[in-house]
């Protein structure tokens, strides 16, 4: 879900500029590093405590285009939500309630989280992170993001246009 459908990159960005106020080095985001990593070093701990914080998974943005393509994805395909979510216990419940709102179409039978994504099995895979990818036993497909931008081993979708080009021709 994160950096697929649910826009954590903005979200981070917009909680810290509230909070902060502060600059926030894009260069490094987008070097491929960790998201992290483009805030100010002083202010990394806290930005990664909010991945744990109440609140952060529900709020997410939605990523642009991603509603109307994966609605008509659902039309053609079995389609399925995973996200490796035990990591941060706070966001089970709030990224199903965030589905729930955003995309209503995905019923709770369609949405799987996790802590691994190894036991996926499938015709397609998108993620936003390779090591999701390098197990999965169908075609994957590598969703660009700032912390990924450096990974030349997998066919990117760029965006939910891109997306659209690929599963809906």
């Amino acid at each position: 879900m994160d950096e697929v459908i649910a826009d954590t990159t903005t979200g981070m960005v917009n909680w810290y500029k509230e909070n902060f106020g502060g600059d926030i080095n894009y260069t490094k985001m987008l070097a491929g590093q960790s998201l992290v990593k483009g805030f100010p070093e002083e202010h990394q701990a806290i930005v990664r405590q909010q991945l744990y914080e109440p609140g952060f998974f529900r709020n997410l943005p939605v990523m642009k285009h991603s509603i109307e393509v994966l609605k008509e994805m659902n039309k053609r395909y079995e389609l399925f939500i995973v996200s490796a979510a035990t990591e941060f216990p706070n966001s089970l419940k709030e990224k199903f309630d965030w589905l729930q709102e955003h995309f209503p179409f995905v019923t709770w039978h369609q949405v799987v989280l996790c802590g691994t994504k190894k036991l996926m099995h499938g015709d397609f895979m998108i993620d936003d992170h390779a090591r999701h990818l390098h197990s999965f036993n169908g075609k994957t497909y590598l969703f660009s993001a700032p912390h990924n931008l450096n990974e030349k081993h997998f066919e990117r979708i760029n965006d939910w246009k891109h997306a659209a080009e690929l599963f809906l021709q």
